[in-house]
């Protein structure tokens, strides 16, 4: 493998976490809201800023709500006029993973949203982690052409799923990029890279810092399981350099 062409991309989930991407040099960018639920389709206001301020290829997260990937006809109309959207208005590539309720790939459904996003290129996200079985899911995003799929190897993360992730890699061969995403980290990357031999990875790199606000109160805008309102998430420059560097090495 030519380490020289393998390809850092980082999950981001606001326009200031895209900046300092492109700052620290990754390749490109997974555009999303609310990174607490893996990741929503992102508001127009943000894409359409980083569009006029930003340069890095950005890939557009299509999932209209959290939870599973066995959508209602309503979401999947949704997700339709999202791709439409982010196309007609520049995006680099699509982002979407739809399932049928017995997990596996929605191959209709899949086909339609692939048609209306060429010709940019395609990814089926973590979905596919939800699904029976990799190998033949594989081959059903083989047969759809989808261009990339992420995953962490049908586990909870990509350390955990290396022996798969190695196997999917291999069979892949050139037919579609398998890029391991999930738990990568300054940490473990060069040993991730190592082991799997991927073209391409998906970090986060995600650091938490203090709200500006000085004033406190006792209401949360979530549910039970919630984020501290007063603490912020975005995308770490010293950690993504730190990973970019070992990439280079």
């Amino acid at each position: 493998m030519d380490e020289q062409n393998v390809k850092i991309e980082v999950c981001t989930g606001s326009a200031e976490s895209v900046l300092t991407a492109q700052k620290a040099g990754a390749d490109r960018v997974e555009l999303c809201s609310d990174l607490f639920e893996g990741g929503l389709t992102p508001s127009v206001g943000t894409f359409l800023y980083l569009k006029e301020h930003a340069s890095i290829p950005m890939n557009i997260m299509i999932r209209p709500r959290a939870g599973d990937f066995c959508y209602s006809s309503v979401e999947f109309d949704v997700m339709k006029k999202e791709v439409r959207f982010f196309k007609e208005n520049g995006a680099s590539g699509i982002v979407f993973g739809i399932l049928t309720p017995d997990g596996e790939i929605d191959m209709e459904r899949s086909e339609e949203l692939i048609s209306l996003a060429r010709p940019l290129p395609v990814t089926f996200h973590r979905a596919f982690d939800m699904t029976r079985n990799a190998f033949i899911s594989l081959e059903k995003l083989i047969a759809l052409s989808v261009d990339r799929v992420l995953t962490s190897g049908l586990e909870t993360s990509v350390l955990e799923g290396a022996d798969t992730l190695r196997k999917l890699v291999k069979n892949a061969g050139g037919r579609i990029i398998v890029m391991p995403g999930c738990g990568i980290n300054e940490r473990n990357f060069s040993k991730i890279k190592n082991l799997i031999q991927a073209k391409e990875y998906h970090v986060s790199m995600s650091s938490s810092t203090a709200s500006r606000m000085i004033y406190r109160g006792h209401v949360s805008m979530g549910g039970m399981l919630r984020q501290d309102e007063f603490s912020i998430a975005s995308t770490s420059q010293e950690r993504l350099e730190t990973v970019i560097s070992l990439n280079r090495q």
